[in-house]
């Protein structure tokens, strides 16, 4: 299985540990840049269907993402079909 596709199962299982940078190589293989909003931790990620993912908070201190950070971008992903919705 190619490491990507382990990342994605990873994503879709609601993991306690899933990185920042595991994140954004998921949303990178999927067409998404990350938008960086100047003086803040709040970060977008933009296709080039214009598809956009807001709401996200880069972490600070252990680089582990919060629950709902993962929700945000799983129901993302399926609502544009990036996702099965199994």
């Amino acid at each position: 299985m190619a490491k990507i596709e382990k990342l994605i199962r990873k994503l879709l299982a609601n993991p306690k540990d899933l990185t920042w940078e595991e994140l954004k190589k998921i949303l990178s293989h999927f067409g998404y840049e990350e938008i960086k909003t100047a003086g803040s931790s709040s970060r977008k990620f933009l296709d080039d269907k214009k598809n956009l993912i807001s709401g996200l908070h880069k972490p600070h201190s252990n680089d582990r993402l919060k629950t709902y950070q993962i929700k945000i971008v799983i129901e993302h992903l399926k609502e544009i079909g990036k996702l099965n919705n199994d």
